[in-house]
């Protein structure tokens, strides 16, 4: 069952995975004509990864605005019924670490259930696995097209063979960052035994990503940015006054980069899929 406010994008093979996309933000009017909100645009880069999965598969994509004081409703944990294989929490403006109501509300909606968030998501789920998040001391973006370290557990998780560089590449656009990755002793969501890894490192940001087998699997940076996306998201961070303007124009040179938000997405999907057991990425 989905929340009554629910959308739903179907792309189904015989094999398939129900995604519930909470999406606490809206993006660039322009993107929004051309590609639709958010879960739209999530939606999308989960099918052309679902078809590059072994064997393909389907995608079943529920949308959800869910920023309380703009109209939106975050679901109740009830209403989350038991065929949802996986929630993403996308990216936002809005602070992960500010005690907003409705940001409460989904530190409270965490549960035994595989979630994966983006930038925004990925502070709000370390946050409520008890992770600090807090901007960068000098008030440094990360911006556009950016070099990630990957760490053992990263090299398994994009199937990167240790006869290549250990780098992938992914569009930022953050000035919060996860300070440290959660400790399983100090919250009740983990078992105690339970294994944190962080996936990836970048000069700007120590955590770059959190996996937790059959839990979670976060990134901060952004999979489903193109070159378009960049660009807008910039210049709309310019307009409001958080950006300066010579920070924005340098990183606009980079936007038309290479990334690899597909081979992200890839591995997401394999996440919620349960493929990492078979694939021996990490054993419990």
């Amino acid at each position: 069952m989905a929340p009554p406010e629910a959308r739903t994008v179907v792309s189904k093979h015989r094999d398939h995975l129900r995604i519930l996309v909470l999406e606490t933000d809206e993006p660039h009017p322009d993107t929004q004509r051309e590609k639709g909100s958010f879960g739209e645009v999530m939606n999308e880069l989960f099918e052309e990864a679902g078809e590059a999965h072994e064997p393909k598969l389907g995608i079943e994509t529920l949308m959800m605005y869910a920023v309380e004081p703009d109209g939106g409703r975050i679901p109740n944990a009830g209403e989350i019924g038991e065929d949802i294989h996986a929630i993403l929490i996308t990216g936002s403006v809005y602070d992960a670490h500010s005690d907003e109501e409705w940001v409460m509300k989904l530190l409270r909606l965490i549960r035994d259930i595989r979630f994966t968030g983006i930038c925004f998501g990925h502070q709000i789920l370390c946050r409520a696995l008890g992770s600090e998040v807090r901007p960068q001391r000098d008030n440094e973006w990360e911006l556009s097209h950016t070099r990630l370290t990957l760490s053992d557990v990263g090299r398994k998780l994009f199937n990167i063979p240790y006869s290549e560089p250990p780098h992938i590449h992914l569009h930022e656009m953050h000035l919060d960052k996860v300070v440290a990755p959660p400790d399983p002793t100090q919250t009740d969501l983990l078992r105690d035994d339970a294994e944190v890894h962080v996936w990836a490192t970048s000069d700007h940001t120590e955590v770059q990503g959190v996996y937790i087998h059959k839990r979670m699997f976060t990134t901060q940076g952004h999979m489903e940015f193109d070159e378009k996306m960049v660009r807008r998201q910039l210049e709309m961070r310019v307009e409001s006054g958080t950006l300066e303007e010579g920070d924005a124009a340098e990183a606009e040179e980079r936007a038309e980069w290479m990334h690899d938000g597909l081979v992200v997405a890839k591995a997401v999907l394999r996440f919620f899929h349960g493929d990492d057991d078979a694939a021996g990425v990490i054993r419990p």
